[in-house]
């Protein structure tokens, strides 16, 4: 690793996030710890620095699609490595994780030691599995798979993010990726991202349908309250 590196850490718990900043700074030598409080955020820290050497993201934090947030990360970023840190044990959530291609799946019910540890065999070249996944563990709390925009054309679009929803505003506009980026001030890349998300949970192969399957959602409802 050079002397100074970036570490993305992403999770909507400032008091769990300051938590595991300082066990980074602590134990990983020359790792700058750069923070975001959901998948929307944590495109615009990378964006704003070039990337990271290695992507901390909870599973469960605003904005986050599960497998479809974590391979567009991957394809985003492919130098990086990805590591979920995350509250569920359920062997579903880590067993999609690890297809999507994340390089670890640590539980925040391991001790401190244990995730500094994990971080750095992931930076050192190695796929982090938690213990748990061979011990048997309970798949019953992973929640069932994402539905599928052809089986059931009614999605709610409140499901997508605020960011996300300007993306596919834009794109049923007709606009292309630089023009959508220009509009909303965003890099490229981070819209190809927004894209792959979208095209992901609708189920689209390309712009055309996602545009058409777009067609079919849900109008937003209230937005919940923060």
């Amino acid at each position: 690793m050079p002397k100074s590196f970036t570490i993305l850490l992403a999770d909507d718990h400032a008091l769990f996030r300051q938590g595991i900043r300082h066990l980074i700074t602590d134990s990983i030598k020359g790792a700058q710890v750069v923070e975001a409080d959901g998948f929307d955020s944590a495109l615009e820290a990378l964006a704003t620095h070039g990337g990271a050497a290695l992507m901390v993201l909870d599973l469960r934090m605003p904005g986050m699609a599960g497998a479809s947030s974590l391979r567009a990360m991957r394809d985003a970023y492919p130098t990086a490595k990805l590591v979920v840190l995350s509250a569920s044990e359920s062997r579903h959530d880590i067993l999609e994780a690890l297809s999507a291609g994340v390089h670890g799946y640590i539980t925040k019910t391991a001790l401190p030691e244990d995730i500094a540890a994990a971080f750095k065999y992931v930076l050192g070249g190695g796929v982090y599995v938690p213990p748990l996944l061979s011990q048997g563990a309970d798949d019953a709390q992973g929640p069932p798979p994402e539905p599928s925009a052809v089986h059931a054309p009614a999605i709610d679009l409140a499901r997508f993010t605020p960011r996300q929803r300007d993306v596919l505003r834009l794109l049923a506009a007709g606009n292309s990726n630089k023009e959508i980026a220009r509009e909303l001030d965003l890099a490229e890349g981070t819209v190809k991202i927004h894209l792959a998300a979208i095209f992901r949970a609708l189920n689209a192969r390309n712009r055309t349908e996602a545009v058409v399957l777009a067609g079919k959602l849900k109008p937003e409802g209230p937005r919940p309250q923060p």
